[in-house]
């Protein structure tokens, strides 16, 4: 069975409901060099997974680069992917000694043209602002939206870790729909369940995407106490169903009805093709609330 697509409706597009992050690529153990990077894109392609999460600071401003030179070498990739990618965030140097956010029009236009040589492709199927900026003037930003979808540089903005009041703020200015909010997601960490974020999701009809899964890495390297009771629940699970771990936790994302996009992050291409199989062990409602239970240490009211 392969990775479905999920369609985004407001905005007709579809990205695949699994999406591969580019966030740790300068740490694969293999290397970086086109030839292994090629190696991850084609086998996320035959599990159905098309498209690829990139930020411009990733592997200090580098890591879109090394994925273009992959691009570069073999251009009919081009036409079978998806590029996501995020900018906004200043990280401090000789020029910036503090790190900030900068969603000015000018630096939004430099970082999508930016990105573009990097990536060494002539759009952006989508471009998320990575954080909220205490300073974005949403008039200003929805503005540059409009241009540089008028110039085909972008087809689709969104954003990410944004409240929800933040969020609101920029849709009410900007003409069309804002793609997603990509938000911090995983059993240790289930805010977004409660203060509104996958509700305001629902009421506007698009999917969160959701970063950081497997909460870098601790759902399976358990230490507290909540900890080692979320992965023995998991463990649990898992024997019932004759699946991996991983696969249980990925099939606890696809249980909700906001239709969540979890991120992969891992450099393993074994890990990519266990959590492609996670759409075949889906998870009873009783199941998905045992896990929240084991995760947040207490059963809810």
């Amino acid at each position: 069975m392969k990775v479905p697509q999920i369609e985004f409706t407001k905005n007709n597009f579809s990205i695949s409901r699994l999406v591969y992050g580019i966030w740790r690529l300068h740490e694969d153990k293999e290397g970086t060099s086109p030839e292994r990077i090629l190696e991850k894109i084609e086998v996320c392609l035959s599990l159905g997974i098309d498209t690829f999460d990139h930020a411009d600071i990733y592997g200090g401003f580098e890591n879109e680069e090394l994925f273009g030179k992959t691009l570069g070498k073999i251009p009919t990739l081009k036409s079978k992917i998806k590029i996501i990618s995020k900018c906004g965030i200043q990280i401090p140097g000789p020029k910036f000694p503090t790190k900030h956010y900068n969603t000015s029009k000018e630096h939004i236009r430099y970082s999508v043209e930016r990105s573009l040589r990097k990536l060494q492709v002539d759009k952006l199927d989508v471009v998320l602002i990575h954080r909220p900026d205490p300073l974005m003037d949403p008039y200003e930003l929805a503005g540059i939206f409009e241009v540089l979808i008028k110039e085909g540089k972008v087809l689709h903005f969104g954003v990410s870790n944004f409240t929800t009041s933040q969020f609101q703020m920029l849709q009410s200015v900007y003409k069309k729909p804002l793609f997603t909010n990509q938000v911090e997601f995983h059993p240790f960490y289930t805010e977004p369940l409660f203060n509104g974020t996958f509700d305001q999701a629902l009421e506007s009809n698009f999917h969160p995407m959701v970063w950081s899964p497997t909460a870098g890495g601790r759902i399976f390297t358990p230490k507290s106490e909540r900890e080692l009771a979320t992965f023995s629940k998991l463990q649990e699970i898992a024997k019932l169903k004759s699946s991996g771990v991983d696969q249980v936790l990925y099939s606890w994302f696809l249980n909700h009805p906001s239709g969540l996009v979890p991120i992969l992050g891992t450099n393993d291409i074994k890990r990519i093709q266990s959590a492609a199989g996670s759409f075949s062990y889906p998870l009873s409602r009783m199941e998905w609330f045992s896990i929240l239970e084991a995760a947040r240490g207490m059963e809810v009211a």
